[in-house]
């Protein structure tokens, strides 16, 4: 069965098209950059690193070094201070250690290091006081993270080729590790068999069991392999006979929300050609969704180029407020691969009422060509609005403003808990406004190669108050009446 959205009757104002400025001059000059080891990777992570509440970001290098971007307000950034590192593909932020600052685990086409956070954005390479296993000379290129019973969480590393494989690279994927606390650190178990996966998520999934979720690159595997779920409790990659079809892509991202209001999210996969929406099902299984949706944006939506586009970080987020989440995606040819579009525009698909997609990338001024990677919605001026981060292979840095007139109104919320599991990951959040309720999970993973630890960003319409009902880590529930407009934390 295939599934398109239903009609949310939200009672919105109307809103004019998307609109974004140009800030990228405010940024020093940035980009990723390097050879076959970094054809993929090139993430960002966007957390607040000092406490003040505005957006900071880490970004890839590479064969760059990579960089640290403090945000000082109004869209101006200065350079933080990073450990030196090269051969960087991506970094997920986490509190590791549960003292109240951002952590930072690196991945890396060598050693991963895991990068404890301080005061005023500072670094240190916590990696060996953690026991955390560095994966040696792994080409790590996904990461994920949990909490089960432990105060300290479990975390999942990709790897992709098995550089050291004679044989390779084709049909030469790694295998992939989960690190797990134990008295004295961390202990890698290997997770295979692996795919060269790409993305990593680990979050609730259709059957409402936590499940590890890998996109894997076929581009690598060739045959022979396909997208995985692996459920958390039972240790187990699920089956056809637990309702998984085998699907094999050139996975490369992971996007993830309830866009049909069942507190169940759909999952967008990015790919070389069709990016693949799927929606939850009743029965705790998937179902693409219709073509005509408008999310596959398989080739350059401007007619440029008639060959496959190659989407790569993808993100759901409410641009204009309007109480429908929208979606991002990163383009971008690996390099100068011929069968695929060479400049080929990012997208920026703006939903509608009835549940399709619209293309407003050029409208909205954010339809660059270069090989775009990593990227973030992120409201880094705090005005309400989800504004843009784009990083690119061997092309500078790009951040966009969100200017677009006449949008809804919204909320944020943070969730705060004692104990290891200080931002409660693992938490869904439903908000109910108009009598429509949307839902969100708080995770660490997605994306590509990078990914966010902010507050949930949520678009109310012409609703002036919501009811938030939380579902704690430990399946406890709480529920607050906020008005909108506002920043909103919860205590638990």
């Amino acid at each position: 069965m295939i599934r398109t959205l239903p009609l949310l009757l939200l009672a919105t104002n109307a809103v004019a098209d998307p609109a974004f400025e140009n800030h990228s001059d405010a940024l020093t000059e940035h980009a990723y950059v390097g050879g076959w080891e970094h054809f993929v990777g090139g993430g960002v992570a966007v957390f607040d690193c000092n406490g003040d509440d505005l957006p900071d970001f880490f970004a890839a290098g590479g064969d760059n070094p990579a960089s640290l971007f403090v945000n000082d307000g109004d869209f101006a950034f200065h350079d933080g201070t990073l450990p030196e590192m090269l051969h960087t593909t991506g970094a997920y932020p986490l509190d590791i250690n549960a003292d109240g600052w951002m952590d930072l685990f690196v991945l890396r086409a060598g050693p991963n290091i895991a990068l404890k956070g301080g005061p005023d954005c500072s670094f240190t390479d916590a990696t060996s006081e953690w026991g955390i296993p560095d994966g040696g000379e792994a080409w790590s290129t996904a990461f994920t993270a949990w909490w089960e019973d432990e105060e300290r969480p479990v975390m999942a590393v990709g790897n992709y080729v098995d550089r050291a494989n004679p044989d390779g690279p084709f049909f030469a994927c790694d295998t992939n590790a989960t690190l797990r606390p134990e008295s004295d650190g961390y202990v890698s178990e290997t997770l295979e068999p692996g795919f060269c996966p790409l993305s990593m998520l680990a979050a609730r999934d259709a059957r409402g069991r936590m499940t590890l979720r890998l996109s894997n690159d076929r581009q690598y595997y060739v045959r022979g392999g396909w997208e995985q779920m692996w459920d958390i409790a039972d240790r187990r990659f699920l089956t056809e006979e637990d309702g998984w079809k085998k699907l094999s892509i050139w996975g490369m991202g992971i996007a993830s929300r309830d866009l049909d209001s069942d507190g169940k999210d759909e999952v967008m996969l990015t790919s070389m050609g069709d990016n693949v929406l799927s929606f939850a099902q009743g029965d705790g299984t998937y179902a693409a969704a219709r073509y005509d949706i408008g999310t596959y944006a398989q080739i350059p939506f401007d007619g440029s180029d008639g060959r496959p586009s190659t989407g790569w970080h993808a993100q759901f987020g409410d641009i204009d407020n309007d109480g429908l989440d929208d979606l991002f995606i990163a383009k971008g040819n690996v390099d100068q691969m011929p069968t695929n579009a060479i400049h080929d525009p990012n997208n920026l698909l703006m939903q509608q009422a009835d549940g399709h997609f619209v293309e407003k990338a050029d409208v909205a001024g954010v339809d660059t060509t270069d090989r775009s990677r990593g990227a973030a919605l992120a409201d880094f001026d705090l005005d309400g609005r989800l504004d843009l981060l784009v990083l690119n292979r061997r092309a500078p840095l790009e951040i966009y403003r969100n200017v677009t007139e006449g949008t809804g109104h919204w909320l944020s919320i943070a969730l705060e808990q004692e104990g290891g599991n200080r931002n409660a990951i693992g938490a869904q959040v439903t908000v109910t406004a108009n009598g429509v309720s949307r839902t969100q999970q708080v995770t660490v993973g997605g994306g590509h190669a990078g990914g966010q630890a902010l507050p949930l960003h949520f678009g109310l319409g012409d609703a002036a108050e919501a009811e938030v009902t939380v579902t704690w880590p430990n399946g406890t529930e709480s529920t607050t009446l906020a008005k909108a407009d506002r920043p909103l934390i919860i205590q638990h």
